[in-house]
């Protein structure tokens, strides 16, 4: 018989909804993740696969999760159940019965989606494993000779997201790229979920199992004279944490360890990690998203090293230049160093002179001293010679380079916790940097107003990240959303400035929708009614453009418009069938008008004059032919005539009302170009295509980087890093971004430009150019594409700021440490 039904636990429950909600959110990240990499792929069959995933998992996302929640709730009460009855009577042979091989395959399949997994949340799992027991235990788990598994283990979260997959879609090309994707996506995201799941137990009272005898255990492995010679140096509570391989990479959590909060100088706490809780002190959940954990005595370190730079007291002790590096400023008497007024004198390895001084490098001996294992120090070292690159770029300019250094320390403690840091372009601490200093690099002049505005804004979020809780992802998003709302805006205003090309582009983008939506819409009413399908096409395709212009030039009431909808009711109908003699009369008497009327509608949109020709040479026959068919009845005509009086009395939608359409219309440049006159063309500077000589070749910009690839920025001992966004060529189009700077080469130069404005279909884009009289420059994207494709346009940086420091460390570490191949791949 089955076992009764009985409700997860609590804790459980609210960790297996913590799981549901990741896997929504990463199906909403696979969705945007294929079409970025359709957009990349220059395979014509690979493309297609990654655009019909995207397609069925986007239509399908809710049955996805549905039928995700399903399965994992049932895997869930599987795992549970022999803890929930382990009194229950044997198995009775009715319910035994076979599994097919469908069964099987999903199985393999769900133990290799979560073999996957596992290796990159693998000390968070074994962390989650010791409160598997405690978690149970209130449905009988200590009562199990079995002991209990983690119900929560990847490979139940695979199954479950095989499941949903064949929900999607019963193509097997299909399931294997979604399978690959969502591999991708929860790899970075489970980490996470179980150390935030973690977090929770604790918060509820769940102690995990077997702590002290773990820790006594790896204590002694570390040795007796490493033991004693720590203990002077900290308390014996947090020595015990091993320095061994198999500690956390990058600051991870060791097993069994708890969450403590640290109160640091300005009295916040912050979440970190400890083998054991500090005295006197009761973990509690944070109530932001920590990226990664570290050591209680290396997060306090830098703490007290950030408020000194902050306030430029004391000198931190010691001497900082006992890494062998020369002292020429005094980097520990930092004073208010971003202001640019402190002197500050010191160089890279390679003779490059810093912006700002190189904290990491000043102070490495303590960092090291306060962290524990090989893999910290390197990424101590690692950071350094970052950071040396980044205060010493060229293309940084020296106010935003101040800004940049300011965050030396929140990014160690990220490095240190996070290794997907160096990985994932999309990394929120990454993508502040690396946005910051490319909208630094557009300005001409950070010294004028509208830079001197950006340069406060970054120095306010800069000192927000710095003084709050730099250690919480949700910290970097805010600044991150603060600074895109202001881009935005100062891109507006520039944009208006300089003729407002984007309210232009707009109106004639609304007047585009409104015709395309009127025509479907006429050719919808006319499909059911009997027509020559020429006629049908120009009425729903020309006429209509005659029509909405009217209306927007003139409005409904004009003349203009009235004779216009009433020509096209007339040439409808002169195309029926007239076998009465009155039919014939009425029909010849009205045809000059009609006529002059369909010309005058034509010469008004301009429309093409070997199109005219074209069709009034196949309207003619018609009309001829209409003359000779067989008579319609007088109530068959009279119904007729009410049918298109009706199609064409239904009033034009006006903007308003199409962009809140429950089915929009897309409109093309196509559509807006022929709209555009020649004084508007100038006014936003609309680059033609006939202008530029394609067949010309284009030289090579002086001082411009080589594209870097992945294996440029590949750390060895880190996760390996994402295809680097491209710079340059054909796939530049799809990420050319507001803010940015990029080289066009127009009338024979290079030019350094800003792009300032996109219109939300991404078929214009406006870009600006000079330094005090800023002139427009704008694009379709069939242009931008064009240009560069043709080598025309690039980004004006080779690569983003970190990607471009990560690649002249890892070649400086490779030149300078013999023992640095083990930082390269």
């Amino acid at each position: 018989m089955n076992a009764p039904f009985r409700p997860l636990p609590p804790a459980l429950a609210s960790a297996a909804e913590r799981v549901k909600a990741a896997v929504r959110a990463a199906c909403e990240r696979t969705i945007e993740s294929l079409g970025l990499a359709a957009l990349s792929s220059n395979n014509v069959f690979q493309r297609d696969g990654l655009l019909g995933a995207q397609f069925e998992l986007n239509r399908k996302s809710a049955i996805f999760a549905l039928t995700f929640n399903g399965a994992f709730d049932d895997r869930l009460l599987r795992e549970v159940r022999p803890f929930a009855a382990p009194d229950a009577g044997p198995t009775s042979w009715n319910e035994l019965s076979l599994v097919d091989d469908h069964e099987v395959e999903v199985q393999v399949a769900a133990e290799r989606f979560g073999m996957q997994i596992s290796q990159h949340c693998d000390w968070e799992l074994r962390d989650l494993d010791t409160c598997v027991g405690p978690m149970l235990g209130s449905i009988g788990a200590q009562r199990s000779e079995t002991p209990p598994r983690n119900p929560l283990r990847p490979e139940i979260i695979g199954y479950a997201t095989i499941r949903a997959i064949e929900s999607v879609s019963d193509r097997a090309d299909v399931r294997k790229v979604l399978e690959a994707e969502f591999i991708r996506s929860l790899t970075a995201t489970l980490p996470q979920i179980y150390s935030s799941v973690m977090g929770e137990l604790r918060s509820v009272g769940i102690k995990p199992v077997g702590m002290s005898e773990r820790l006594a255990e790896r204590a002694g492995d570390r040795g007796h004279d490493r033991a004693h010679d720590r203990s002077h140096d900290r308390p014996a509570a947090q020595s015990t944490r091993g320095a061994d391989s198999r500690r956390a990479p990058l600051g991870g959590p060791a097993a069994g360890g708890n969450s403590a909060q640290v109160p640091d100088s300005r009295g916040s706490s912050l979440g970190v990690s400890n083998s054991v809780p500090l005295a006197g002190q009761t973990p509690r959940r944070n109530g932001g998203t920590p990226l990664g954990q570290v050591d209680v005595e290396l997060m306090s370190l830098m703490r007290r090293l950030t408020v000194a730079s902050r306030g430029g007291s004391g000198r931190g002790g010691g001497d900082h230049n006992a890494d062998g590096h020369s002292r020429r400023g005094d980097p520990s008497n930092l004073g208010d160093f971003d202001s640019g007024e402190t002197p500050f004198d010191d160089y890279t390895e390679d003779g490059l002179r810093l912006a700002a001084p190189n904290l990491i490098r000043a102070h490495r001996d303590e960092l090291r001293g306060a962290s524990s294992g090989a893999l910290d120090h390197m990424v101590i070292d690692v950071v350094g010679s970052l950071f040396d690159q980044i205060l010493s770029d060229p293309k940084v300019p020296p106010q935003m380079a101040r800004q940049i250094g300011r965050l030396q320390l929140p990014v160690l403690r990220t490095a240190l916790g996070d290794p997907t840091f160096f990985s994932s372009r999309k990394h929120p601490v990454r993508r502040f940097i690396n946005r910051i200093s490319s909208l630094a690099s557009a300005f001409e002049d950070l010294e004028a107003e509208e830079g001197k505005l950006f340069l406060q804004l970054v120095r306010q979020l800069v000192q927000g990240i710095v003084e709050g809780d730099f250690d919480q992802a949700e910290v970097y998003e805010r600044q991150l959303a603060a600074l895109e709302a202001f881009v935005n805006e100062q891109a507006r205003q520039e944009v208006s400035e300089q003729g407002d090309a984007a309210s232009l582009i707009a109106q004639k983008e609304g007047e585009a929708r409104v015709r395309q939506h009127y025509a479907n819409r006429l050719d919808g009413e006319l499909g059911t009614l009997a027509v020559p399908h020429f006629v049908r096409d120009f009425i729903s395709q020309v006429w209509s453009l005659v029509l909405v212009k009217a209306h927007l030039t003139d409005g409904t009431d004009d003349s203009r418009f009235k004779r216009f909808r009433h020509a096209g009711r007339e040439l409808f109908m002169s195309v029926q069938p007239k076998g009465t003699p009155a039919q014939r009369k009425t029909f010849l008497m009205q045809l000059p008008k009609l006529m002059q009327e369909l010309t005058e509608g034509m010469d008004f949109i301009a429309w093409p004059a070997e199109s005219k020709k074209t069709f009034f040479g196949a309207l003619l026959p018609a009309h001829a032919q209409s003359l000779k068919g067989e008579a319609m009845s007088t109530l068959d005509f009279n119904l007729l005539a009410r049918q298109i009086d009706k199609v064409f009395d239904t009033p034009i939608p006006s903007q308003a009302e199409v962009s809140h359409s429950s089915d929009p219309a897309t409109t093309s440049e196509d559509a807006i170009l022929p709209t555009l006159t020649a004084e508007e063309i100038q006014r936003i500077g609309l680059v033609d295509e006939a202008s530029v000589d394609w067949s010309g070749k284009v030289d090579i910009e002086i001082g411009a980087e080589p594209a870097l690839a992945e294996v440029d920025i590949a750390i060895d001992g880190m996760p390996a890093p994402e295809p680097i966004e491209p710079m340059q060529g054909k796939s530049l189009a799809a990420h050319v971004q507001i803010g940015y700077a990029y080289q066009m080469h127009l009338e024979g130069a290079w030019h350094k430009v800003r792009l300032t404005h996109v219109n939300p279909a991404r078929t214009f884009f406006v870009f600006s150019r000079g330094r005090k009289h800023k002139q427009a420059i704008s694009l379709t994207h069939r242009m931008l594409v064009r240009l560069c494709e043709s080598q025309r346009l690039r980004a004006f940086e080779s690569a983003y700021l970190v990607e471009r420091a990560t690649a002249r460390a890892r070649r400086q570490l490779a030149k300078v440490t013999p023992g640095a191949a083990a930082f390269t791949a």
